[in-house]
């Protein structure tokens, strides 16, 4: 399927995350922060969150952590997705009161979100029957036993009908990645991406979801200030320039152009929030011939000049 580089804005995204005593860190600093980051870079509300517990007491994580949420399952308002987060303790919270309280919520949200143990959790409300799912592997094999009415498979990531499950921290960040491509475009996933380093090539051999487009971004990001040709950028991917366009396009939404662009543009953006460079010194860094070409570029895509934006930011 093709991917969309850009969506329209409208109102936020609605998600509430419900946390169980012993959730892992991890996971919700690895939902958290790309949702934070994408309102960020984008300068947007694209994402409302909050916090809540069964009962609207403080969460004690793993670590023993206490965080404080909003508030109470009961009070939900509609949203669009419902995280359940459980960790350690899982067959401990699964209590009669749990499950309606999952059931009664499960019909406010659009989706529902199942991470690590919480699909243990949600299997046990009804609300995982006669669907794939995944969970942490280590309890996979006796979440087969019990829940004989939904298959589970040891995958990372199973979207199933209007139900997400996750198998753990670090299958999180990937599913959070996703969702905000699929909201916000593929433009505002590669900026979160930039941000925490994620799907960069870190270890030959390591597995990509296209190795021509990550080949093609390594070099572009490589090559901010002084761009590279496209064909050359193709050629260093091991492949021709009309490969990689169309490769681009179906992956990403965007042609190679648009997005080295893109990044370059992001950046110039970053040097002018976080730095007290010069327009000019800004300008060379991101491989523009002038401050005048840079203020062009970014007019066309913030709608202002570099200047009123720096000020603007302060």
């Amino acid at each position: 399927m093709m991917q969309k580089w850009t969506k329209p804005q409208g109102t936020p995204t609605r998600i509430a995350f419900l946390l169980f005593d012993r959730f892992s860190n991890l996971c919700l600093a690895n939902c958290l922060e790309p949702l934070r980051a994408a309102n960020t870079v984008t300068r947007a509300r694209l994402f409302d969150w909050q916090i809540l517990t069964l009962t609207g007491g403080a969460a004690r994580s793993s670590s023993g952590m206490q965080v404080l949420p909003h508030g109470a399952l009961a009070g939900l308002a509609a949203c669009d997705y419902l995280f359940v987060l459980s960790s350690y303790d899982h067959e401990l919270h699964d209590t009669a009161p749990a499950r309606r309280a999952l059931r009664a919520a499960s019909a406010k949200a659009r989706t529902l979100v199942g991470m690590d143990t919480g699909p243990w959790l949600m299997a046990a409300a009804g609300l995982l029957e006669g669907r794939r799912a995944t969970l942490h592997w280590d309890v996979q094999d006796a979440f087969a036993e019990r829940f004989l009415d939904t298959e589970v498979l040891r995958s990372r990531v199973i979207r199933h009908g209007p139900v997400i499950t996750c198998a753990g921290a670090m299958s999180a960040l990937d599913l959070m990645m996703d969702l905000i491509a699929d909201h916000a475009g593929m433009a505002a996933r590669l900026d979160v991406e930039d941000q925490f380093m994620h799907g960069r090539d870190t270890a030959p051999g390591a597995a990509q979801p296209d190795t021509l487009v990550r080949a093609a971004l390594a070099q572009m990001r490589a090559h901010v200030e002084r761009p590279l040709p496209l064909a050359a950028i193709a050629r260093r991917a091991g492949c021709q320039l009309r490969t990689l366009d169309r490769h681009f396009r179906l992956a990403l939404g965007a042609p190679p152009g648009t997005v080295y662009r893109h990044m370059r543009l992001s950046e110039a953006r970053k040097l002018l929030d976080s730095t007290d460079l010069g327009i000019a010194e800004i300008a060379v860094r991101c491989g523009y011939e002038s401050p005048a070409a840079l203020a062009r570029a970014m007019r066309l895509r913030y709608g202002a000049a570099p200047t009123a934006l720096r000020a603007a930011n302060r």
